[in-house]
């Protein structure tokens, strides 16, 4: 193979054959003239910015179809106030290092998976009386 291969070698240093590297094409030092549009983006990039909001971010939470036959069976409604509160409280799960937890809101009750960030299970105010919640490793009140 000679040194103008068309081919790609990942994890190599060097193309076979190679022998020098031909200097002529780097790219230029900061300051000198004849910076390019790519090093203009590249170094806006790496500059520091305000930290994102998490809301632009992070995963949509997601529910199971078990999750979605007990909201209908168990008429629990979820609007867009308590959906920002679920979230808030998976944020502050992942935050502890939790894989599952238990959400309780003031309506209901929610077993989500943090990684997946998915409501598994759901529970109304009335049925979370009593019961023992098992898999789990955290809890968040809302």
């Amino acid at each position: 193979m000679s040194a103008s291969s068309p081919f790609l070698y990942p994890n190599v240093t060097s193309i076979p054959g190679q022998t020098e590297i031909d200097r002529s094409e780097s790219r230029p030092a900061k300051g000198k003239e004849g910076t390019g549009e790519f090093d203009k983006i590249f170094d806006q990039v790496l500059q520091p910015t305000a930290a994102p909001d998490l809301n632009q971010i992070r995963q949509p939470l997601k529910f199971s179809a078990h999750a979605v036959q007990r909201m209908n069976d168990r008429k629990i409604a979820m609007d867009q106030k308590t959906m920002t509160k679920v979230n808030d409280a998976i944020d502050k799960a992942a935050a502890k290092g939790i894989e599952d937890t238990l959400v309780i809101t003031s309506d209901a009750a929610y077993i989500v998976s943090v990684k997946n960030r998915t409501v598994v299970t759901a529970l109304d105010r009335n049925s979370v009386s009593g019961n023992v919640f098992t898999n789990i490793d955290g809890a968040v009140i809302v």
